[in-house]
């Protein structure tokens, strides 16, 4: 049988690349299945959600392969696959999704009913969502291909722009996704919470959409200094002032259009409190600024156990949220895993037709697969960058396809 090697988390701040079995047909109960495809994985990338996992604030067990967002190539195909052949470069939604429940064919394919037997929902090497193994590896089994997958139209053209496509697989849709569901459309006037990989995306897609203005806060300087670079207005908060007062110094009123939480569970307080943990803290402070009648797109993860959590309530989820003041100002709300198909051939036109560099908003390093376990910590330290893994060295060097391109002096 083929070898394969892949990321498996060991335990709270422990991960390694170990040899793993070699994907087959079957499902995570060992039933084959004809409707698959292994893959050949081209890249995958690190996610913060994965390092919640990492953190220990998750129940995930030791020996989980990790890994959901994932480009591959076709190696094998099920009987049953009709539309994609051996060879064929894909995206792999994070979502896995079998197209036949009722949510799917809503197009809600975060919340698949039949992929996961403890709830809706289901995804590639996480915790509770369906026992599916991980793309963080040399090789992985995507099911229902010819609905889960992406093809990209041009093998060569897609290669030349992989950094930027890797990012279809996750973050890219989930930031467009959060910033549609904040109402962001030409004009309007943009927070986002967290300047971590998905809230960059997010920022780079409400520019997509139009936005006047975006604003970024967080309180990691290199983070913030990204995104300024790709022409977002920032916040910095770890200083005392009020988040409305900064909205106001730049926008000259202490509130925004849409507000879009890419910070989840693992949030801090502000300026003083800026190194205490306080679960609520972006979505309560989201609803300050937002305007009356404003949306609040939450692509940011929350979770229902908590183990590491410092408050006795939010390790059961719960949080202490001023729902109040939104009702107030009836704002709506919308949370939940993104449904990554709703977005990615749009978002793929885009990137392949030159209307969003994603990958330069990211700041995307390649890695190889023995240097995961490295790119997790760096990671976690919080340095500004998106680290994809490049499982067999096949991501086409930037620096010196420019320079071949460049002409020789006389």
């Amino acid at each position: 049988m083929a070898s394969n090697r892949g990321v498996v988390y060991l335990g709270p701040g422990k991960v390694e690349v170990q040899s793993i079995d070699f994907p087959e047909l079957k499902n995570p109960k060992g039933r084959k299945i004809t409707h698959g495809v292994i893959l050949k994985v081209v890249s995958t990338n690190i996610c913060g959600s994965d390092q919640h996992m990492v953190r220990g604030r998750t129940t995930a067990p030791a020996g989980l392969v990790l890994g959901h967002e994932i480009t591959g190539e076709v190696v094998e195909a099920g009987e049953d696959v009709e539309f994609l052949k051996k060879g064929d470069l894909v995206s792999v939604p994070f979502n896995v999704a079998c197209g036949r429940c009722r949510t799917c064919k809503e197009q809600q394919t975060g919340i698949c009913l039949t992929v996961n037997e403890g709830r809706a929902g289901g995804a590639y090497g996480y915790v509770d969502m369906g026992g599916w193994v991980g793309g963080q590896a040399e090789y992985v089994m995507v099911p229902y291909a010819d609905f889960n997958l992406l093809k990209f139209p041009n093998k060569d053209q897609a290669m030349e722009k992989i950094r930027d496509l890797t990012m279809l697989s996750d973050i890219f849709p989930t930031g467009f996704h959060g910033a549609v569901k904040a109402g962001v459309g030409p004009g309007t006037t943009v927070y986002v919470a967290g300047a971590g990989p998905v809230g960059l995306a997010a920022a780079a897609s409400a520019q997509l959409l139009g936005a006047a203005v975006v604003i970024v806060g967080d309180m990691n300087k290199a983070r913030l200094a990204h995104a300024r670079s790709f022409g977002c207005e920032t916040v910095d908060l770890n200083e005392d002032a009020n988040l409305a007062d900064q909205i106001a110094n730049i926008l000259g009123v202490p509130e925004v259009d849409c507000a879009i939480d890419c910070v989840g569970f693992e949030a801090s307080g502000h300026g003083t409190q800026a190194k205490t943990e306080v679960p609520a803290a972006v979505l309560n402070s989201l609803m300050e600024i937002a305007r009356a009648g404003g949306s609040i797109g939450i692509p940011g993860l929350y979770v229902t156990a908590d183990p590491g959590a410092e408050d006795k309530a939010a390790k059961t989820g719960n949080l202490s949220i001023r729902f109040g003041l939104g009702w107030a100002k009836s704002h709506s709300f919308h949370t939940g895993q993104t449904p990554v198909m709703s977005y990615n051939r749009q978002l793929m036109q885009a990137i392949l037709y030159d209307k969003v560099q994603i990958a330069k908003a990211v700041n995307v390093e390649i890695i190889s697969l023995d240097e995961a376990p490295k790119g997790y910590a760096e990671f976690d330290s919080g340095v500004a960058k998106k680290f994809v893994i490049n499982p067999h060295n096949l991501i086409p060097d930037v620096k010196k396809a420019k320079a071949a391109k460049e002409p020789v002096a006389a």
